[in-house]
């Protein structure tokens, strides 16, 4: 799906259009592009301070996340690129703790774009080349790199790292990884390097397999759960172990069981590099310290929350694939203490509806289905009538400020509310409810 990017920051802006212009925003995967590109800009990605790569279908952002929490708590400064963002562009490029600026943005992005012509780069390639050449004129201890799509072919596999990841798997777009697991887990694993540790969570035997195969031709050695260390959760606490070494934390502030097998990896990742030293007191802040805007967030006060019934509770996440709904679902049970939930949802023409709201449904009373302003996407009757099908009660509204206003009337107590389907709801959420990613 094509990348959409608005910024209130007119310089910001004359520049996104500029990448509108220069590129519709198609995926299409490949290393030349950016190869190309980065060369023209002099390779910036050969001088980043030490890189951490992390693929993987869902999970790859909490564990960046948590990579960032224990660096920082160590003392170390950090850079993260990440993506999608969720309110403004500024999000995908943190340098050194911090958010680009408006006019350091600008002025990069432009920089970028001035030589870009006749590559034919995406939205998704100059912008990893604007953050390369950010990270590379900024000292840090440390870069944070969040996989954008597969990985053996994605825009940031082109950088040696100290460290590689691959989170949980599972099928998410197919157009361009294929739809079969051990596909996908094959080009995730294109991320491994020569010489570099890549640590991966446990996976069925096949998909084990595959990801071996692939790093053993790369020259990577395998770090993997169950084998090289292990992680167990229990009510309040999570253990890692490794040869050697054991570690108890927190369970991990992000909601969901499925956040302290992320918190592991992260852990596993810095046990199994070399280029800094993060003692045992920043591996345990990390579970306190880590934030992941959108991922089983809870709102806070707001204008939007405001507008619910009292006493009710509104919570974002993605889910854009049936892998992340069936732990939100599981946390949901948790969090809904007998309360009626309402999930607002709307989807992304090309994400499996049906899979996500069959994973969702039990833990559901009903669903309001509006529209993905901007971006093609199912028809909110025809999710309304998925969820008919599964013995929920749907209806359609025309955005989120129109679903949240019929609930005070029309739902009895007060409601777990949740956003869910999209990452560009979600972060539609945070912008009415004044809580913008900082």
């Amino acid at each position: 799906m094509p990348d959409h990017a608005t910024s209130s920051s007119p310089a910001v802006q004359r520049q996104l259009d500029r990448l509108t212009a220069l590129s519709p925003g198609a995926d299409i995967l490949g290393l030349e592009r950016i190869t190309a590109l980065l060369a023209r800009l002099g390779d910036p990605h050969r001088s980043l301070p030490p890189v951490f790569h992390v693929a993987g279908t869902n999970g790859k952002g909490s564990t960046c996340a948590f990579l960032r929490a224990a660096i920082e708590a160590a003392g170390h400064s950090v850079h993260v690129y990440s993506s999608p963002h969720l309110v403004r562009f500024n999000e995908r490029i943190r340098l050194a703790g911090r958010l680009i600026e408006d006019d350091a943005l600008a002025a990069l992005l432009e920089e970028v774009l001035d030589v870009a012509d006749g590559i034919g780069a995406s939205f998704f390639e100059v912008t990893t080349a604007t953050a390369f050449l950010a990270f590379s004129r900024t000292p840090a201890a440390a870069t944070i790199l969040e996989v954008g799509l597969g990985g053996r072919l994605d825009a940031t596999n082109v950088v040696t790292p100290v460290v590689t990841g691959i989170a949980q798997l599972g099928i998410d777009h197919q157009a361009f990884l294929g739809d079969r697991l051990i596909e996908i887990a094959a080009e995730k694993a294109g991320i491994a390097k020569p010489g570099v540790p890549l640590v991966t969570m446990n996976y069925p035997s096949a998909i084990r397999a595959r990801i071996a195969a692939v790093a053993a031709a790369a020259g990577a050695p395998v770090v993997a759960r169950n084998q090289a260390w292990t992680s167990d959760t229990a009510h309040s606490t999570m253990r890692y172990q490794d040869a050697g070494f054991s570690i108890v934390t927190h369970r991990p502030r992000l909601v969901g069981a499925h956040q302290a097998r992320n918190l592991a990896l992260a852990i596993a990742m810095l046990r199994h590099q070399g280029a800094l030293s993060i003692p045992e007191a920043a591996l345990r802040a990390a579970a306190d310290w880590a934030i992941w805007p959108a991922r089983m967030q809870r709102l806070g006060d707001g204008p939007l929350v405001a507008t619910l019934p009292s006493g009710s509770e509104l919570w974002l996440d993605g889910a854009h694939n049936p892998a992340a709904a069936v732990p939100i679902a599981r946390a949901l049970r948790t969090l809904a203490r007998g309360r009626p939930v309402v999930m607002i949802t709307g989807m992304l023409a090309n994400k499996d509806a049906e899979g996500i709201l069959a994973a969702l449904a039990a833990s559901l009373t009903r669903v309001i289905a509006i529209p993905v302003p901007g971006h093609a996407h199912h028809a909110p009757a025809a999710l309304a009538g998925i969820a008919h099908q599964l013995d929920l009660a749907a209806e359609t509204a025309d955005g989120i400020d129109h679903a949240i206003a019929r609930l005070a009337d029309s739902v009895g107590g007060a409601p777990l509310v949740l956003i869910a389907g999209s990452l560009y709801l979600a972060g539609e959420a945070l912008l009415l409810n004044d809580e913008a990613p900082t």
